[in-house]
């Protein structure tokens, strides 16, 4: 093979090469698929996107909710359809190559009630597990009034 072939197959190699993402690239697009899993009231897939001991400090519980079974529980509801979520601000802050915390403000609607948001807050924990990226932490909670 001459060198001009060589050189060839190493740039086609090189392109064909996808980038790798960053922690926060990779952690924001679970909180992305998050928002567009619960949206499509996808209750199982939502459940996955979780580690099997997480830890859901949910927006309309009152007790902590840990572990794959409890918060496929918690997400029973989105069996009936209708429910949605916009995620309106986000921030992302590494901690290092394997922890990722996403927080900021989203919005639920549900179709009963004219789809008119809920603002809520949230804090996710993403982390790399078997290089895997998972929710390991998610808190949301009602949304504060804003100030005047």
């Amino acid at each position: 093979m001459g060198i001009l072939s060589k050189i060839l197959c190493v740039a086609l190699t090189l392109a064909a090469t996808p980038a790798l993402a960053s922690p926060a690239e990779e952690a924001s697009a679970v909180v992305d698929q998050w928002s567009t899993t619960y949206s499509a009231n996808d209750r199982d897939a939502l459940v996955k996107l979780y580690a099997p001991d997480a830890l859901l400090l949910g927006t309309t519980d009152p007790v902590a909710t840990r572990g794959t079974e409890a918060i496929r529980e918690y997400f029973a509801a989105l069996d009936k359809g209708g429910r949605r979520n916009t995620i309106q601000e986000k921030n992302v802050i590494v901690l290092g190559e394997n922890a990722v915390v996403v927080a900021g403000f989203y919005d639920f609607s549900r179709k009963e009630q004219d789809y008119a948001p809920r603002p809520s807050r949230f804090t996710f924990v993403v982390v790399r597990r078997d290089g895997k990226w998972v929710i390991a932490h998610h808190h949301s909670s009602p949304r504060a009034a804003q100030r005047q």
